[in-house]
């Protein structure tokens, strides 16, 4: 992640944002915190200065004799809270003489060495002459004190004893605290807006980095019709202008090139059909692409490499260079199954002599074959038209003798009626198909709940399959929707469901299922009939194909059913399957995009 440039920008970013609030924090609160014992400095002193000139006791030469008068100033002397002072002298060793700490007061008299509130250093110090202070921290007692020790003369100019005060600094701690905690809180806030407004700044420049990089992989992959969005003029916007400039030059460039490339190729490199050249010895001295492809010589240079080719190999039966008649022509031949027509012509030399052939190979495999299936198309039309004309004519001619009882013409004009029936249903699934094939068919789509239509297909055909004791078997997880036309659908299940049935033996079963998987709804529809041949199941959806086709016109098929189904599937961006073995039973899988709602009930 962190080699992206973003990610970089934003943590550069972060640092200098959290490096300069840890700087500016650090300060803040040395500062304030060398202000607030500046105060409190400032507060001792003038406190120990007002109590040696407020009592002139403190101006004699010896405390020891005022030592209840001392006593009874520093008992009197209102200090703050956490702030104690004590009066001491030295005699050989420094004794505490009185003290304003009625907690203390077992001290008077002894050695101000070993009271742990009182630093002997700053007392030593200070009976120097001079005025010393100090912060201790008292480790045991989690106590942070300011200590100033201030010596005091008497009126001849002798130092008589020295007032030492202490200062509970706990209130400079948490004002001290309190700070820290507003900084902190300030450098968290700095930081998440840091992060945020990195992100946006940094988004803006490689946002079209990224796309810049994008597309030069596409030019890369040799897709050069590439061109970036301009959205400022600054340095990434010149950037992307450059990036345009670029790809519009080397189009041209490449346009250029590809124009003096055409120039000296030949025009057979780019041709539909396959050219081929041929020398009177049968050596090959042009191919194109396609002529290559057709010999299985591709990746062969032909200049580098003799090839002798047999005319009679490339359909050329009959080929006599002697003989200018059997040197111009066309014919149709098949090569690898695929259908060609050839055409041929003789090339000459400066003397008009024939040097060669030039064979072209037109591909016409498509339009064979789509003949063939016209052929075959009009074949199956007729065969099943034939049918039901032949009977109703012979019916017909039956009727018009006059002999006839009344229960034979009715049974007569029964049949010629299921006839006319039959041909009608041929009728129209070929208008239907023909409907679909040239794009005629208005689908009105909509929202479909495909479970409704499937139950109602097996309410209306659940008579069918109680006459034959066929159980119909439904099953569905959840109902899915999807966007078609029902109509259609109907028609679909209707027709693969009515197969089912028909193609199922009595006492079989037909299981139709429905589930979700991933975007699409799987429709499954099981049965346990006669199943499909296997050399019959690639073909099953050409139009009029019959596996048994005696059996499947006397249950009325007009072999274009499951033809229609599919095209009407497609249509709906469905597929559908058919998995079958001979008879063990068929399974036809329907699969249709769900909507969104779908999706995501």
């Amino acid at each position: 992640m962190f080699s992206s440039i973003k990610w970089r920008f934003i943590v550069v970013y972060f640092l200098l944002v959290f490096i300069a609030m840890a700087i500016v924090g650090v300060f803040i609160v040395d500062r304030l915190e060398a202000q607030q014992i500046e105060s409190v400095t400032l507060s001792m002193k003038n406190n120990i200065e007002a109590i040696s000139s407020t009592s002139s006791y403190f101006s004699s030469d010896n405390w020891l004799e005022n030592q209840e008068q001392i006593q009874s100033t520093l008992n009197d002397w209102r200090l703050a809270q956490g702030e104690t002072i004590y009066a001491i002298y030295d005699e050989d060793v420094p004794k505490i003489l009185a003290t304003s700490s009625k907690e203390d007061i077992y001290l008077i008299g002894k050695g101000a060495l070993s009271y742990k509130f009182i630093d002997p250093q700053l007392v030593i110090d200070t009976f120097t002459g001079k005025v010393t202070e100090a912060v201790i921290t008292d480790d045991l007692e989690g106590k942070t004190l300011k200590h100033m020790a201030y010596p005091i003369y008497s009126t001849t100019g002798k130092l008589s004893g020295i007032l030492y005060m202490t200062s509970d600094l706990s209130t400079v701690e948490s004002t001290l605290s309190y700070t820290r905690s507003i900084l902190s809180k300030a450098t968290m806030i700095a930081l998440i807006t840091t992060i945020i407004l990195g992100f946006l700044i940094a988004n803006s420049i490689t946002e079209p980095i990224r796309d810049v990089t994008k597309k030069a992989f596409e030019m890369s992959q040799g897709n050069f019709n590439q061109y970036v969005s301009v959205k400022s003029n600054d340095e990434i916007g010149q950037l992307a202008n450059m990036f345009n400039q670029l790809t519009l030059k080397l189009n041209e460039t490449l346009n250029e090139m590809e124009l003096e490339r055409n120039k000296l190729d030949t025009i057979f490199s780019y041709m539909a059909e396959g050219v081929i050249a041929v020398d009177k010895r049968g050596e090959l001295i042009h191919a194109n692409p396609i002529g290559k492809k057709l010999l299985n010589i591709e990746n062969i240079e032909i200049e580098n490499e003799k090839h002798t080719l047999d005319l009679n190999n490339l359909g050329l039966l009959g080929i006599d260079y002697t003989d200018e008649t059997t040197l111009n022509g066309e014919k149709l031949i098949e090569i690898g199954g695929n259908a060609y027509k050839v055409k041929y012509a003789p090339y000459r030399n400066e003397h008009k002599s024939i040097e060669g052939l030039i064979i072209v190979y037109q591909d016409i495999t498509q339009e064979h074959n789509l003949d063939k299936m016209r052929k075959e198309f009009v074949a199956n039309v007729s065969h099943e038209l034939k049918t039901p004309i032949t009977t109703i004519k012979s019916y017909t001619e039956t009727l018009m003798i006059d002999d006839i009882d009344d229960d034979h013409k009715k049974r007569f004009l029964s049949v010629i009626d299921e006839e006319c029936d039959r041909m009608s249903r041929l009728v129209s699934d070929l208008l239907q198909l023909s409907n679909i094939d040239y794009k005629r068919t208005k689908w009105n789509k909509d929202r479909i709940c495909i479970n409704e239509i499937v139950e109602n297909t097996i309410s209306k055909l659940k008579i069918m399959a109680n006459e034959k004791n066929i159980a119909l078997n439904y099953n569905s997880e959840k109902e899915c929707y999807t966007y078609a036309d029902k109509d259609g659908l109907v028609q679909v299940f209707q027709n693969i469901i009515t197969n089912s049935i028909k193609y199922t033996e009595n006492n079989g079963y037909v299981n139709i299922d429905i589930k979700e998987e991933n975007s699409f709804a799987r429709i499954k529809i099981e049965d346990n009939g006669i199943g499909i041949p296997f050399e019959d199941k690639d073909r099953v959806f050409d139009r009029f194909y019959r596996v048994e086709k005696g059996r499947s016109r006397d249950l009325g098929g007009t072999g274009l059913g499951l033809s229609i189904a599919k095209e009407i599937v497609e249509a709906f961006d469905g597929k559908i399957y058919i998995e079958s073995e001979n008879m063990k039973g068929t399974i036809v899988t329907i699969i249709l995009p769900l909507l969104e709602e779908t999706k995501n009930s």
